[in-house]
């Protein structure tokens, strides 16, 4: 029987199938299950400071008699406690419960609350942090280089206050993903999880009015991070990578792992398709291992990287010369 365990972050994974964060992984129960499916890791629903927010602001609106700094004060230090304690109390029981890593995904606006909420995740006892980084740059006159400095000095910071592994969830909107990814490991990152999946706004023609678009990926998004992957795997040795985003089944982790990834996260398929979709990853796996001999994921990881193939020409390409030639 072929040995699908990995190494992600210095976690010991039984296999390289991560559930990522989202409502998949936001209670015990829930988790059970995906561990029972045959997850190797999972990752928590996000904390959102942005929801935080939104939240206070609802709450001080609705009643005019908030509107005094004190009940400000009272009511946004309430909702943040009662936020964080949902998070950190979900994390505590999962370890309890479960056997496998448990990683701890973060999402804030202001750069303090980072090392806050990375501190006490580790002291609750996570595995390791996801930092889900990206700011929507509204404002023309800021500089893609400031927006970068800011990425950076919040991964620098929150290692500076934690000893656990930290993973930073990125976009792929970068004029130069391979400097930046660079970057990122120079200040710290751990390992690199390409790509986040963002909300993306669309508009309803019946009721002209703004809506979103389609939640769920789709098998063809895999095509994105597979470039990267098989680039970034290649040029900075040193990084650990988790696959993500359009990953639907066996296939597309095996190709991940060809690229140069040392895990894969789902989540679409998860909530499309149950939890038994994760049993077939992992079968898929295994027959792909046997049919090519391989005792270990790390006998084939990266065959199929940048580096390692005749023609590398076919990471860099980005556009369709001969297929189009022939076609007007």
């Amino acid at each position: 029987m072929p040995n699908l365990e990995t190494k992600y972050m210095g976690l010991k994974l039984k296999n390289p199938i991560i559930v990522a964060s989202s409502g998949l992984t936001n209670s015990v129960e829930k988790i059970k299950d995906l561990e029972n499916a045959g997850a190797g890791a999972v990752v928590l629903k996000s904390i959102f400071e942005e929801q935080i927010n939104n939240e206070v602001s609802h709450l001080i609106n609705r009643d005019p008699q908030n509107q005094y700094p004190e009940a400000e004060d009272y009511i946004w230090n309430y909702t943040r406690n009662n936020s964080i304690t949902h998070h950190l109390n979900l994390l505590s029981e999962a370890k309890k419960e479960t056997e496998i890593p448990i990683i701890a995904s973060i999402n804030c606006m202001s750069a303090s609350e980072w090392t806050v909420f990375a501190k006490d995740f580790e002291n609750a006892g996570a595995d390791a942090l996801e930092l889900n980084l990206f700011f929507v740059p509204t404002d023309r006159k800021k500089t893609a280089e400031e927006i970068e400095q800011l990425y950076l000095k919040i991964v620098s910071e929150v290692k500076k206050n934690v000893k656990i592994p930290v993973s930073v969830k990125i976009g792929f909107y970068y004029t130069n993903l391979l400097a930046m990814s660079d970057k990122l490991v120079a200040n710290g990152a751990d390992a690199l999880v390409l790509f986040n999946r963002f909300y993306e706004p669309d508009i309803n023609l019946d009721k002209l009015q703004m809506t979103a678009s389609e939640i769920f990926s789709s098998p063809a998004d895999i095509r994105r991070s597979l470039r990267w992957i098989g680039l970034i795997s290649s040029q900075l040795p040193k990084i650990e990578i988790a696959a993500a985003t359009g990953i639907h089944d066996g296939e597309a982790v095996i190709k991940q792992l060809l690229a140069g990834a040392q895990a894969t996260q789902v989540c679409s398929t998860v909530y499309i398709n149950g939890a038994q979709v994760i049993a077939g990853m992992v079968k898929d796996l295994q027959t792909f291992m046997a049919k090519w001999n391989f005792k270990k994921i790390d006998d084939f990881r990266g065959r199929l990287s940048y580096k390692n193939i005749p023609d590398p020409m076919l990471y860099e390409r980005s556009q369709f010369m001969k297929y189009f030639s022939g076609k007007v």
